[in-house]
Formats: structure tokens, sequence, C-alpha cells
């Protein structure tokens, strides 16, 4: 009986089907089984109950249910104030806390990987890991910088040289990195070497580029950034409550806490939150304009005149809906339809991130990722949502909502040489005179 528990959290550093059909070839006086059997003496690490001691003492009466339910009752409410103060501390402020965000994440996932093979003791591992996390962090927010702070990159010459070879120096920065992994590889542990060198790329695929779209979205509007991450925690919320009071009927097998109870409920809840939300946000020029560089003030703005998507427009009901509600005509921004579309992937498509963090802890045979938040886990389990509607929210702004952006032609028109501009300005004229929309002054 004690052989079936050691053996329950042990994990395999391949699929069943791959050991059972790999012959065991001698690599180096060791077999492949040997080395696999190795790797698997190195258990993994559950969370530990993290719970303050306050609340242990406070809720002590309660059921574990009930306990539960406070405890992450009271955390969400904390975590829910930390976010409108970072919120009100402005765009620069909520960047910052993305990276922050991103570095834990991936901390808690390396973190993993490097238990499963700890025993091993493999050279360089968390050194090359963060290295590579630093060299992709790199390009990402030189290319975010370059595309957004123009003018700013090109009055000051360090960051205009560094803009010009930015993606250069970022591919000689990984390359020093490959080579060293290619110098760190030992006899006898290849394959682990490349298990844990593929296992850092997909985390930095999954966090990395994902947070690096969530600032996009951030400097699109505050709005694009606040209004998708409030549905997938409105989402989180609403579904937990509908599941917990009614819940009957499991969901998905990878968690079998959620119920098709809370997964509705939780649909309805978000898109009405969605909705709400939208309405009060598009009123306010701080929440729906770009983060822009103002040359003047030599500083980060957010003031602009809104666009028609964050104007009162007046819209006919369906005959419907005339007939249920009295109403024909009803006043609200567009934004709200596309808060609609919003909300409903945050409900339907979004908690499939969940899953999916769910069937990665399963596989390793832990509870959450960390115990960072006592009754939440760690960052990652709290975030496994939000990059999947960061990278929706990303193409829908692409798909749907971005234009041509005039003022940053303006910007790359200002930094050609003066045969170019005057080129370019003999082009538009005649293309303007050509659609009668520029008159050319008569001959004396």
């Amino acid at each position: 009986m004690n052989e079936l528990r050691l053996r329950a959290v042990r994990e395999p550093d391949a699929p069943p089907e791959y050991k059972e059909s790999e012959p065991d070839i001698k690599v180096d006086g060791e077999t492949a089984s040997d080395s696999e059997s190795r790797a698997e003496a190195a258990p993994l690490v559950t969370s530990a109950d993290d719970t303050p001691e306050v609340l242990n003492r406070a809720l002590s009466n309660l059921s574990s249910r009930w306990k539960n339910w406070w405890v992450r009752g009271i955390l969400t409410l904390a975590m829910i104030a930390f976010f409108f103060v970072i919120i009100y501390l402005g765009p620069m402020v909520l960047m910052i806390i993305v990276m922050c965000v991103q570095i834990k994440c991936f901390h808690e996932i390396i973190t993993i990987g490097y238990n499963v093979y700890h025993s091993y003791d493999l050279p360089w591992f968390r050194t090359l890991s963060w290295y590579f996390l630093l060299c992709v962090n790199y390009f990402f927010y030189g290319e975010t910088v370059t595309d957004y702070f123009f003018t700013l990159v090109q009055r000051e010459e360090p960051l205009r040289i560094l803009s010009k070879y930015h993606r250069f120096i970022s591919f000689t920065l990984y390359l020093i990195g490959f080579c060293m992994f290619v110098l760190s590889l030992v006899k006898k542990h290849y394959r682990l070497q490349f298990y844990m060198f593929g296992w850092t790329h997909v985390t930095l695929l999954i966090v990395v580029t994902q947070s690096h779209l969530i600032i996009h979205n951030l400097f699109e509007g505050m709005i694009w950034f606040i209004v998708p991450i409030s549905c997938v925690i409105c989402n989180d919320i609403m579904a937990y409550m509908f599941g917990f009071f009614f819940g009957r009927t499991p969901l998905i097998k990878l968690s079998p806490k959620k119920t098709w109870e809370g997964f509705i409920g939780g649909f309805f809840a978000t898109v009405l939150f969605g909705l709400l939300l939208s309405y009060v946000m598009s009123g306010y020029r701080c929440f729906v304009c770009p983060v822009e560089y103002n040359n003047d003030t030599n500083s980060f703005t957010v003031d602009c005149e809104p666009s028609d998507l964050f104007r009162l427009h007046e819209y006919n009901l369906p005959e419907v809906i005339q007939s249920a509600i009295g109403w024909k005509i009803v006043r609200m921004y567009p934004f709200q339809i596309h808060s609609i579309a919003l909300s409903t992937f945050a409900s339907l498509i979004g908690p499939f991130g969940g899953f999916f963090a769910s069937g990665f802890k399963r596989a390793f045979k832990i509870k959450d990722f960390a115990n960072t938040i006592p009754g939440h886990g760690g960052i990652m389990d709290r975030f496994d949502c939000q990059y999947l509607m960061a990278t929706f929210v990303n193409v829908y702004i692409a798909s749907f909502i971005r234009g041509p952006n005039p003022s940053k032609l303006i910007q790359q028109f200002m930094t050609l040489r003066p045969d170019q501009q005057l080129h370019i300005f003999n082009t538009l004229k005649s293309h303007l005179t050509d659609k009668e929309m520029l008159i050319d002054a008569p001959e004396d």
C-alpha cells in the first residue's frame, strides 16, 4: 500500500505511450528506462494550508466548505481593492504591475519544472531560463516603446540607435543564450535538458507573449484593459457563487467542482456586468483615450477627443423587445455592443484557460501553482483565464476597431529626409487635387 501511495505522487517525464514504444537504448552507459526511473524519484511538493492564523482562529468553528468560502471571499475583496488602487495610479503603474505578474507566473511554472527534475541538478537550467525571460522581454518591450513612443525614441540619440538595431540586438542576445545551452549539455542528461529547454520556451510563449498583448491593449485605452479583466474576474466570482449555492451538475472532469449551474449563471451575470461597467467607463476620457507621449510637456498623457465608439447613440429596439419592455429607442455607447462580445468570450471561452491549467496541474499532481494567495493558490491560478482573454481582445481590436493612426503617420513623416518629405507632399497634393478636395492656385 505504501508503495502505491509513493507511485501516486510521482510524475513521469514523458507520456506513457512514448515510454512503452521506446526500447531501452543504452546511452553513455545508462539506458533510457534507467534515466526515466531516476526522474520519477523526485516527487512534487503540493501546496500546504497557508491561511493566515487570524482567519484560521476566526473561522475555526466553520466546516471546511464554509471556511474556504469565507477565506476566498475575503481575499477576493482584498485583491479587488488592490486592483482599484493600481487603476487610480495610472497606466504606467499598470504596465509595471503586468510585468511583475508576468515574472511571478513565469517563476511558478519554471519552479514546477525544476522540482520535477531537481535530482538531476541540471547545469545552468534556472540561469538560462531567467536569461531567456530577459531576452524576450527586451524584445517585446523594445517593440512596444518604438511603436507607441516613436517621437521620444527619435529625439533621444541613445534610444534612436537602440531602436534602429533593436531586432538585431534581440536576436544576438538570444543566440548567446542558445549557445550557452548547447555548451551546458551533459552526458546522460541530454534528453532531460532538452525537455527543460522546451519547457522554458513554451512557458515564455504562454506567459510573456500574452502579457505583452495585455500591455498593447492598455495603450489602446485603459477601458480595453479594465473591462476584459473585470469581466473575467466577475465571471470567476459569479460562477463560483452560483456553483456554490445551486451547483448540482458537473461540468467537466478536469475541474470536478465546476458545475453547469455556475457556468450558465456566470455567463448571464458577466454579460450584464459588462454592459453596466462599459456604460460607466465610456463617459470618462481618462479611460477611453489611448496613452500617448506629449512632446510639449515631456510626459505621458491620456487626453483626446473621444471617438464615435464612446459617444451616445440612439438605437431602435427590435419589435419583440419593444413589446416586452415598452421601449422603442435606447441610448447607449457603441462600445457597450462590443462589451457583449468581450463578456461572452470571458464567460464561455475564457474558462477553458482555467480548464487547461487544471489539466496541467493534474498532470503533475499538484493542487495549485503556488501558495502565494491563501485560498486561491498562486498568481498563475488567478491569471490562467486572463492570458487567453488578452489574446482575444488584441485580435478583436486589430480586426474590428483599430484603423489608420494619423498621429503615427505624421511622426514617421517628420523623421524622413527633406527630399522624401517633399515627394510625399507632392504625391498627396496631386491625389487631393484629383479628388477635387484641393484647388490649385491660379497662376499670375
